[in-house]
């Protein structure tokens, strides 16, 4: 039996969906500005499956010598179906011998993570990983 508050919900579906979209980019456009965002130059490590969403380990490594021409200025986070998709930024300098970056993160539910790399010169690199949730991390 199709009712009435079943129709407002899927009348409603799609504007949700676009709401999320919207929040995302508009995460990412506070985080890099307009700046192109290329793929590659940048490595994300996160599991499958994650059993406990409230501790999800990442690990991001840019590519990048670190030296004062070139190095990675900030390693920005975000989950595409958390409340708040902008998770961390992580600011750099080339004082590190590396521009890598281990943490643990909190997904309400299976979706993809993104990762991008701002390099000194303007420069933004991505990488995203789909990670199943089983048991979500998030209040919602």
């Amino acid at each position: 039996m199709t009712t009435r508050r079943s129709l407002l919900a899927l009348a409603l579906l799609p504007a949700a969906a676009a709401t999320a979209d919207d929040a995302l980019q508009a995460a990412i456009r506070d985080a890099v500005g307009n700046a192109a965002i290329t793929d590659g130059g940048i490595t994300l490590r996160a599991p499958a499956t994650a059993e406990n969403g409230g501790q999800v380990p990442i690990t991001i490594l840019a590519e990048s010598p670190m030296t004062a021409a070139d190095h990675v200025t900030a390693i920005h986070v975000f989950a595409t179906a958390n409340p708040t998709p902008g998770i961390a930024t992580f600011r750099l300098t080339p004082l590190l011998a590396r521009a890598e970056v281990q943490t643990r993160i909190r997904l309400a539910e299976a979706q993809h993570v993104i990762v991008l790399a701002q390099m000194n010169d303007g420069r933004v690199r991505r990488a995203t990983a789909e990670v199943r949730v089983t048991t979500g991390g998030c209040l919602t």
